[in-house]
């Protein structure tokens, strides 16, 4: 039999973690759906949060958790530090959000989502010290092409040559923010499209990373937690993505620069999240256009989710059918 070095996943299968992570963000969504539309996101946040902690303490890893809801104080938040799993199998680092769109639930909006990411320990950036980053994310093709130092026009041309469209083809997805109008303006004077978000830029910057979707580049100031987590998916789609941190006062930057983060310095891939071996995991709450959201079929709840890991770069979609009875009371009606 002839074999080659070029199959090594194939010749040396491994065991992949998100596979397991993919039920506790499928708990997250479940338990929050009954809230969706119903005006509390603090009540969707926690009941995503209680299902998100119990399901994590069953999947076989050491993790701890990088990016997660705050300080200790504010429990039942998965909190800065927290260990989390079995105690057994792989140390790791980990990115939670139980409800990427707090907001967008309790409005009964699109595109929210529950998401984890993992990447092998002490491989993210803990960004948690400065709220705020500059990003920009594309697919492959704007790789040694579109650079955040650019002007928005510049990478806007750039990346449509190198995709082989028009400049008036190009979507751009934005965080509809006052902060933005500028970009915006920018974006529309170098004549191409934009796709103004109300929340949840981790959803458009895996989008801007994917093959198949209509959005062509994510740019704007959001979280920097959220962009340390987009670069775990962006780096398993083999995608494109820099961020820049932008601190909101000069006591912001101070504590900062105390926690070893450079400012005026554009962090890569890499530097984001230095691991190979990243995850990605996101299951829908409300329908967007990466996944779609919790939908009850009658004694069925049905959860979409999404699989991403960089060692394989394999992007997996789960579809789960869910018996209704094992997951709510009676009394509890989905916010649908």
């Amino acid at each position: 039999m002839v074999t080659t070095e070029t199959g090594t996943l194939f010749l040396h299968p491994d065991r992949n973690l998100a596979m397991e992570l993919v039920r506790a963000t499928e708990a997250a969504a479940i338990r929050s759906a009954p809230y969706i539309g119903r005006g509390d996101k603090n009540a969707a946040d926690g009941a995503a949060v209680d299902a998100m902690r119990k399901f994590l303490g069953t999947v076989n890893f050491t993790g701890v958790v990088v990016i997660g809801e705050g300080e200790k104080d504010n429990a039942p938040m998965l909190f800065n530090g927290e260990q989390v799993g079995t105690g057994n199998g792989p140390m790791c680092d980990i990115a939670v959000d139980p409800i990427d769109g707090t907001s967008l639930t309790a409005a009964g909006r699109s595109h929210a989502i529950s998401m984890i990411a993992v990447a092998d320990r002490g491989t993210m950036l803990d960004a948690s010290s400065v709220f705020y980053m500059d990003k920009i994310v594309t697919g492959h093709e704007g790789i040694g092409v579109v650079d955040i130092r650019q002007s928005v026009g510049e990478n806007i041309r750039a990346l449509a040559a190198a995709k082989g469209k028009r400049v008036d083809q190009m979507r751009i997805a934005v965080l509809d923010r006052p902060r933005h109008q500028g970009l915006i303006d920018e974006i529309r004077e170098a004549g191409a499209g934009t796709r103004l978000i109300l929340d949840g830029d981790v959803a458009a910057g895996i989008n801007a990373a994917r093959h198949d979707t209509r959005i062509d580049m994510a740019i704007g100031t959001g979280g920097s937690p959220e962009g340390v987590a987009t670069a775990c998916a962006v780096k398993a789609l083999g995608g494109f993505i820099q961020g820049r941190l932008a601190p909101g006062s000069d006591e912001e930057r101070e504590k900062g620069a105390a926690a070893g983060l450079k400012f005026d310095h554009v962090y890569e891939a890499n530097e984001l999240v230095s691991s190979d071996n990243t995850f990605f995991v996101a299951t829908g709450v409300t329908d967007g256009e990466l996944v779609r959201g919790v939908l009850r079929d009658g004694p069925m709840i049905r959860t979409e989710s999404i699989v991403l890991r960089s060692r394989s770069g394999t992007i997996r979609r789960v579809v789960a059918d869910h018996q209704v009875s094992k997951w709510l009371d009676e009394n509890e009606v989905l916010g649908l």
